[in-house]
């Protein structure tokens, strides 16, 4: 007795050291290390488009596969950097050392622009058949950058949004609607360094030179570093609670080895449950038993063998409590984490069709902007915009809309509702498919007008247009808008219908999606290549697209667009969210525990 007290008096200050950091407080912090982060990323991949064609001169297929799969590559890694957050080190320390190797992997691309050893020598005047494609070592550094930043990616994207988060308490009704605002203001944070990123940034690269262009990135990289350092006393750390990936196992294989266990023993009132074993994954509340996918609730069964002696390691001597063997036997909470993953499934997996269509943006759109007339005012001025910066348009219309929808649309939608956020995040995403589906369906219409304008004024075979590169800013803007619903949408439903424990490992699950999105924009360009390639050696789409029909390309990315939105409904109409117990302080009632069931979301 003597022994639990002590332990509950070492256990109380720290409770209450742990209540004091966190908080809003430690928002400029965060946000001052995603801002640079950001601005360091995006300020070297914005125009890396440009820098591959016009100073290492790959083909425009080539280099935009390259930075696709550079970008499918980034957004892979974050499944080991969840692991090793979520299994052993924990977010700040994970956060920390990816920026550590983004700063080296930006270096690195920094002195390859700087030094013209790294880079082919110029194009001699005669057109595309004069320039020197960049040697294969000149690529392999560029290769080892972006594998460098790749890899940061890995360690950096899945657990910022999911540290952020964590410094609001869940266990209060007040943090926790703090902590939805986070999701939006994060995402506008983001796209504002962006903004930045793809205007001055941009501007650097187009006007100055690339090892300034490279540089400023690089050196913004480093502020993110300090920032973020600079707030570890105020941050709440959450220690790791171990790996997820072998709780699932567990659940699987304990549910295969009793798949013979009658169907008479398999039902709630008989399931296995140990809240003690359970509290490290389950601080703010435990999931409940659901009738779903009910196979898996057999590894919850009690059956002989399942309960074990536990040797007691200052003894050596066994325990008399019995703890259950972890490969035999799982608890309802862990049973309901599979559940939940499963559940999360298939509206996971619709967004990755939006982010093949968003790929088209940064590739295909800006050559359709490098074809036209981009000064900023046709016929009063003969400054031009950077290609790489119409994203501008994109990110505006973004911001704007994050703006309007958190000061506008969510208080409206709130007295409706009685959601906190406003609006559901399913169906905040289905109207971000929506608009994503009407954005390549004009973008479409664009490219016909440009390709029809170029032919007209005999300029197919220059690979320019008369058309102003203003034409392009619809299709830029209905994308930026449906961002502005879909991603933040969709990282909200990951982080919310993850179990608690796995919230690294469910943000590095929406960037698979971005991941496997880039990927199957490559997928879809080389298949068009193949199927609309004729016997004169001519595609779709050819490095002069005033010879191919990007066009059709955009509406066959509608048509894909459009039946994902449909099984997105189906998906959405039938989805049931995970109920969980949440443990409440009530501080009027005595700091009595509570315990609600939320299920409405």
């Amino acid at each position: 007795m003597g022994t639990t007290e002590a332990a509950m008096a070492v256990e109380e200050p720290k409770k209450e050291s742990e209540k004091k950091k966190g908080g809003l407080r430690t928002m400029p912090f965060i946000f001052a290390n995603e801002v640079a982060e950001k601005l360091a990323v995006v300020g070297f991949s914005a125009n890396m488009l440009t820098y591959l064609t016009q100073q290492l001169h790959l083909p425009l297929a080539k280099a935009a596969t390259t930075l696709t799969n550079f970008g499918g590559t980034s957004a892979a890694t974050p499944l080991i950097g969840a692991f090793l957050a979520d299994a052993c080190i924990g977010r700040f320390w994970t956060i920390a050392a990816a920026s550590v190797v983004y700063q080296i992997g930006m270096a690195l691309l920094t002195v390859s622009a700087a030094l013209p050893q790294f880079r082919p020598p110029p194009c001699k005047p005669g057109g595309a058949a004069a320039c020197q494609e960049a040697a294969p070592w000149q690529l392999a550094v560029l290769y080892v950058s972006l594998l460098l930043n790749a890899v940061a990616a890995g360690g950096y994207r899945p657990c910022v949004v999911a540290f952020g988060a964590d410094q609001f308490d869940e266990s209060t009704a007040a943090e926790r609607a703090r902590s939805w605002g986070f999701f939006n203001w994060y995402y506008f944070c983001n796209g504002a360094s962006m903004l930045v990123a793809v205007t001055a940034v941009v501007w650097v690269q187009d006007n100055v030179g690339w090892g300034w262009g490279l540089g400023v990135p690089a050196a913004c990289m480093g502020v993110s570093v300090a920032a973020f350092v600079a707030g570890y006393p105020m941050y709440r750390r959450l220690d790791p609670p171990g790996s997820p990936f072998t709780r699932l196992a567990q659940v699987v294989v304990a549910a295969v080895r009793k798949r013979r266990v009658p169907a008479a023993d398999v039902h709630a009132g008989r399931l296995y449950e140990n809240d003690e074993l359970d509290a490290p994954i389950s601080m703010y509340g435990k999931l409940v038993h659901t009738d779903q996918l009910r196979f898996f609730d057999r590894a919850a069964v009690v059956t002989d063998g399942d309960l074990v002696e536990k040797t007691d390691a200052s003894s050596g001597k066994p325990s008399p409590a019995l703890v259950p063997n972890p490969w035999r036997l799982s608890t309802v909470h862990r049973v309901e984490e599979l559940k939940s993953l499963i559940r999360m499934g298939p509206i996971w997996a619709a967004g990755i069709l939006v982010i093949t269509a968003s790929s088209t943006q940064g590739t295909f759109s800006l050559q359709q902007a490098t074809t036209m007339d981009r000064r900023l005012a046709p016929g009063r001025s003969s400054f031009q915009i950077p290609a790489g910066s119409m994203t501008v348009f994109a990110l505006l219309s973004m911001l704007a809309t994050l703006f309007l929808y958190d000061r506008a649309l969510v208080p409206l939608a709130r007295r409706a509702t009685g959601l906190d956020r406003g609006i559901s995040f399913l169906h905040r995403m289905g109207v971000g498919f929506a608009l994503s589906v009407l954005a390549t369906l004009v973008a479409g219409f664009v490219e016909r007008h440009r390709r029809n304008a170029a032919a007209a004024a005999g300029a197919t075979d220059a690979g320019t247009a008369p058309l102003s590169a203003y034409w392009l800013v619809p299709q830029y803007a209905l994308h930026g808008v449906a961002e502005a619903f879909t991603s933040v949408g969709h990282l909200e439903f990951m982080y919310d219908q993850a179990p608690e424990s796995m919230r690294s490992t469910a943000t590095a699950l929406f960037w698979l999606s971005i991941s496997l999105g880039s990927y199957a924009s490559t997928m879809l360009v080389d298949a068009v290549h193949r199927w609309s390639a004729g016997a004169d050696g001519s595609n779709w789409l050819p490095d002069n697209i005033n010879r191919g029909r990007l066009d059709y390309f955009y509406w066959v990315v509608t048509l894909l667009q459009f039946l994902n939105l449909v099984y997105y409904l189906i998906c959405a109409k039938a989805f049931t969210f995970k109920p969980v117990q949440l443990h409440k302080k009530d501080e009027e009632e005595g700091g009595k525990s509570l315990v609600e069931l939320q299920e409405k979301v």
